[in-house]
């Protein structure tokens, strides 16, 4: 038989370890009611934001913040979200477009926005904030002396000239069929003199080397700052908006609502320029993104 004064013991700390649990601020699972985890993908750019996140959460209450890094792509975020391994992360409009939902066609950047917040708070209970102020989407950069030759500012203005360029590719776009090179030729009239299909991470080089006049890019890729690329503006829509914004589980978000308090300072505060700036101090520069993160904070007066 149990000592009396044991099972007493045990029940003052059973109820101890109750109140415990219950005198935090509520959180998400998979971990304490004070935690949060927050998911990113393989690139440097939602490994920068994810370091504002934390920062900015854990300056301004007293939840902790883990950061899972490296996940494949979108989709493992958005699953790791729904099965709650991580409770937030970044996310870009265009995501509407890999068949989570039934959607509305378009390419009207506060459609695709409205429909990505609507449409994963709906149908996954996501709350899909406001974006920053960048896309990270395709874009077609020149070198800034051919720009100048030529007088390129826009992908129209290719058009006299594309006979005469070589064109540096990813080769995936090459081959697909709605949003690859067959489409865009198709939509925009022309084509170029030649292709040439690599890696992504070479075709900057391959400009810088004179040996293609054109490269199709990511919009915030550092490589556009260090090889002095001009981007020129896709005058006539054919890439979709991929807008970044932060993306939490509604019901983290109910039982902490003082993260949606502090992750929305970011909100319209980050244009593309500086996020190509942020993306070149990490991968060029070699600084760690915890670091280039809250300098970027600092510097704004969302950290003191």
């Amino acid at each position: 038989m149990r000592n009396r004064k044991f099972v007493a013991l045990t029940a003052v700390l059973s109820l101890s370890l109750a109140l415990s649990a219950c005198g935090g601020k509520g959180g998400s699972g998979g971990g304490s009611s004070t935690s949060l985890t927050i998911g990113t993908q393989t690139y440097t750019e939602p490994k920068i934001l994810a370091e504002m996140y934390k920062a900015l959460i854990e300056d301004r209450t007293d939840i902790s913040v883990k950061i899972l890094p490296d996940l494949a792509a979108s989709p493992i975020v958005i699953k790791s979200m729904k099965s709650n391994e991580i409770q937030m992360a970044t996310l870009y409009t265009g995501e509407i477009f890999n068949g989570h939902f039934k959607i509305e066609d378009t390419k009207d950047r506060a459609e695709v926005l409205r429909q990505a917040q609507e449409g994963f708070d709906k149908n996954f209970g996501f709350h899909w904030f406001d974006p920053f102020g960048f896309e990270n989407t395709y874009a077609f950069t020149v070198r800034k002396e051919l720009a100048d030759q030529y007088n390129l500012k826009t992908v129209s203005d290719l058009a006299a000239h594309a006979k005469d360029l070589k064109l540096g590719v990813d080769t995936s776009w090459l081959e697909r069929d709605n949003d690859g090179y067959r489409a865009f030729s198709k939509f925009y009239g022309f084509k170029f003199g030649d292709t040439f299909p690599m890696e992504i991470s070479l075709v900057y080089q391959a400009v810088a080397d004179k040996k293609v006049d054109v490269v199709l890019a990511y919009t915030t890729d550092p490589g556009i700052k260090q090889y002095n690329l001009q981007t020129l503006e896709d005058d006539k829509q054919f890439f979709p908006p991929y807008d970044a914004s932060a993306v939490i589980r509604n019901d983290t978000l109910e039982k902490m609502p003082e993260i949606g308090d502090a992750v929305s300072l970011l909100v319209g505060k980050i244009d593309a320029g500086t996020m190509t700036t942020l993306n070149y101090e990490v991968d060029v520069n070699k600084r760690e993104p915890r670091e280039v993160a809250v300098e970027y904070l600092k510097q704004n007066g969302l950290l003191k």
